[in-house]
């Protein structure tokens, strides 16, 4: 029911788009609504701002945000796979894994592109609602701007933590700006999110369907806790930051840990008993996913920029073996990609379901496991499948060499539940962003790092957490619930509970484990400069100038 409603409104946003397009209020109307008449109804204003969310799809890309976030983290690697030098590419992918990027990446430069032109298209729709602000009634003008507002900050948020000197706007026109230091950025995406998450609707099972992918006051907290806790790992520090409150280093993780409470007493959420409930093909019914993207498998893709970047999620492609397009009969035969770092598969004890699993049966495996190691097998399940080089198909977690790895190299990510039923040409599978369990440990974190605030360490959702990582265990895991923890603890369960969500590189800095080539795999350039992606080679080359002819946006540190 979620996504149907989410469906309709974005298929009716293009008739509104048609009908409220600028150029019409220079033509005589003849029986078309101009935008005054439409958002008299605030169901019309709730389609015109949806459009604004058009963008976000752009972010689970391994081409954008998701894929360069991924292979710079211990989570994740791309192997150049012979024979045939598969995912070579001239060493792009190799580049992200051993830390040696550049300014030319497309990645960089797709990630820029579509995060400015969310956060633009969110100012063009506050400068028609301001317009028409008089047709509205308060209280919908004043839910919808907070929206646009919050939704801004979270497009900024991301340009931000790739890039910390951004353009950083809040009103919708043509003149280019200056790219603002971080400490600067930082302070104005809390300030939004302080000023706008109150007036965001609060989910209950009344309106869950209503605001099922779109922003809300669960969402604005859980966004606002996560820069509070990587205040410093941004450069922040109470003297360079303009936000009320901040004296010193430890009340950023008390202001993490406030707003973590602000989901938390909202009662809109819960951990599932499941863990994959969360990733499953209709996983529109979690109570514990606080914001998707919400896919749809059989609709048309759209390309943008660079390389072959799609609005679409291609995880499963990106990670399962060419030959398990016949063990699970789908559509598209898989890429053969991307797959765990050695090491991190290390870090997953052999009954956590999050895991690799201790079956080892492979395909044949009875159990639902996080990652896929073992052999593979037909769809019968008989007979262990041959592939193109005339070798057995299995699965292994090591890695013979990041650019002379075999077609079974690596484990495979497998906690997005697989189509195998050929219902939909892409995943129909709503990729999740933000999740309850990430505010509840955010939480911990905050207080283990001097922060003040409420413990959730032995409340029944904390432990959950746990035991349903080990739900196969013979006594249902209660035995691996968290009476403690530390912050070593914490960085590698974090790493284990949220592979491949966006978050493991933030992490990573935050934790210090981000160059250190110990901790991750294959990492050979560790400067600290590097804590921050370049600016795109095109941005700076196309740089607006000032008065005096200089170019107003530079490069980072370092490249």
């Amino acid at each position: 029911m979620y996504k149907s409603n989410f469906k309709l409104i974005f298929s009716a946003i293009i008739l509104l788009m048609i009908t409220a397009c600028d150029s019409m209020l220079e033509e005589k109307n003849y029986g078309n609504p101009t935008v005054e008449d439409m958002v008299k109804q605030e169901k019309n204003v709730s389609l015109l701002v949806g459009q604004a969310y058009a963008d976000v799809k752009w972010l689970h890309d391994h081409w954008g945000y998701w894929g360069v976030n991924a292979l710079v983290s211990d989570e994740c690697v791309c192997p150049v796979r012979n024979p045939g030098k598969h995912w070579s590419d001239g060493g792009y992918w190799s580049n992200l894994n051993t830390h040696n990027w550049d300014a030319f990446g497309d990645a960089f430069k797709n990630i820029w592109n579509t995060t400015i032109s969310g956060a633009v298209l969110c100012n063009k729709v506050l400068k028609t609602l301001d317009t028409n602000k008089a047709t509205m009634s308060e209280a919908v003008y004043n839910q919808y701007v907070s929206e646009l507002e919050v939704l801004r900050t979270y497009y900024y948020f991301n340009l931000f933590d790739c890039f910390g000197r951004v353009p950083y706007l809040e009103e919708f026109k043509e003149e280019a700006v200056p790219l603002s230091e971080p400490n600067v950025v930082w302070s104005k995406l809390v300030n939004s999110l302080e000023k706008n998450a109150s007036n965001l609707p609060v989910v209950n099972d009344a309106n869950r369907a209503g605001n099922y992918g779109r922003v809300t006051q669960g969402f604005a907290y859980a966004l606002l806790a996560r820069l509070y806790l990587n205040a410093e790992s941004y450069g922040c520090t109470p003297q360079n930051v303009q936000v009320t409150g901040i004296n010193n280093v430890t009340d950023f993780y008390t202001k993490a840990a406030a707003s973590c409470q602000k989901v938390i007493t909202s009662g809109s959420y819960s951990i599932e008993q499941d863990f994959f409930k969360n990733f499953a093909i209709e996983n529109q019914d979690s109570k514990e996913n606080i914001f998707v993207i919400v896919e749809d498998g059989n609709a048309d893709f759209d390309k943008r920029s660079s390389g072959t970047m799609e609005n679409k999620l291609r995880m499963i492609m990106l990670t399962l073996h060419y030959s398990q397009q016949t063990t699970y009969n789908l559509i598209e035969k898989p890429w053969n990609g991307f797959a765990a770092r050695p090491k991190f598969i290390q870090r997953y004890a052999e009954t956590d379901v999050r895991g690799p699993g201790n079956e080892g049966m492979g395909t044949k495996n009875t159990k639902r496991w996080g990652w896929f190691v073992g052999k593979v097998y037909g769809e019968d399940g008989s007979t262990q499948l041959i592939d193109d080089n005339n070798s057995p198909v299995e699965i292994v977690p090591e890695i013979t060499s990041l650019t002379n790895a075999t077609w079974n190299d690596g484990a495979r990510l497998f906690k997005y539940e697989i189509d195998k039923q050929k219902k939909y040409a892409y995943a129909e599978n709503d990729f999740v962003l933000f999740r309850y369990a990430d505010v509840l440990y955010m939480n911990e974190e905050a207080i283990l790092r001097g922060g003040s605030g409420t413990s959730v360490i032995n409340t029944t959702n904390f432990q959950r957490i746990r035991k349903r990582a080990f739900a196969y265990d013979t006594d249902g895991g209660a035995s691996k619930i968290y009476t403690s923890l530390t912050l070593d603890e914490l960085a590698n369960e974090r790493g284990r509970e949220f592979a491949w969500e966006n978050i493991r590189r933030r992490d990573l800095i935050r934790f210090g484990k981000f160059n250190d080539p110990n901790y991750i795999d294959y990492v050979s350039a560790t400067e600290n400069f590097r804590k921050w992606f370049p600016i795109p080679f095109s941005v700076i080359e196309k740089s607006p100038r000032d008065s005096q002819g200089k170019p107003l946006w530079t490069q980072n540190v370092g490249y």
